[in-house]
């Protein structure tokens, strides 16, 4: 069988080593890696790897991780690994490997949350919820086809904010939760249904794919306010990021 994606499911499940190329801060606790791929594979957006660290004793932890760059035939992706505390493979990640280490990985993986990038599409996103919302960001803008998306990104502070010197556009808006920016008319504070109804567009039966990522808090407040944005529940596509290390 082949996917959508042109991979069939035994590559996509076959375990390689990836080459580190470089590893960038994108905030205090969270880091962005660069991986070469030696046997290629083009992901979609919104998709994920996941990754296997091996101990000597031959035990193994494995987590996944949402791809963060664009889809495209190079052979390498990036991957953003927020640091949690006592957290087996992003403790590991973030104090032990650097550029020229190889790491573990299998993908791409997943279906359901995929944007193909030719249709309109409302993107809400908290905290390293963003992560894959990114890559559908970074698709679009590519291909010039960024009217075609609105985004919706919560962050607690400025110092928060993943891809911070990419991220902002005209086709972006950011909500600060706890610190804004000095001017920010808004101010900080949780998603508020006023934040979102400006971003809907569509009618009834007529409505975009909506894409919503980050925390169970986070996904279950912003679902609720798209419903009471108008939004039905067919249209949106939600993926809960867990702290599981």
């Amino acid at each position: 069988m082949t996917t959508s994606a042109g991979t069939t499911h035994r590559r996509t499940l076959r375990w390689q080593n990836a080459r580190v190329l470089a590893v960038r801060e994108e905030t205090p606790t969270a880091k962005t890696y660069r991986l070469r791929l030696p046997e290629p594979r083009r992901h979609l957006a919104g998709q994920h790897y996941v990754l296997r660290l091996t101990a000597p004793d031959g035990y193994t932890a494995s987590r996944s991780y949402s791809v963060a760059s664009a889809p495209d035939d190079t052979g390498e992706i990036e991957l953003t690994v927020e640091r949690l505390v006592d957290g087996e493979i992003s403790e590991f990640l973030h104090e032990v490997v650097a550029p020229g280490d190889d790491l573990e990985v299998r993908g791409p993986i997943g279906l359901f949350f995929v944007w193909p990038g030719d249709r309109p599409a409302l993107l809400v996103g908290g905290g390293s919820g963003v992560v894959p919302l990114m890559a559908m960001l970074r698709q679009a803008r590519r291909n010039g086809h960024a009217d075609l998306l609105r985004v919706l990104v919560s962050a607690r502070s400025p110092a928060d904010l993943y891809y911070a010197d990419e991220l902002p556009g005209d086709e972006v808006r950011i909500v600060w939760t706890r610190s804004a920016p000095p001017g920010d008319p808004r101010g900080p504070g949780r998603i508020t249904v006023d934040d979102v109804a400006p971003l809907v567009r569509g009618s009834a039966g007529a409505y975009e794919d909506v894409f919503v990522c980050g925390s169970p808090a986070f996904a279950d407040a912003a679902t609720e306010r798209l419903r009471e944005a108008g939004v039905p529940d067919g249209v949106i596509k939600v993926e809960r990021f867990g702290p599981s290390g």
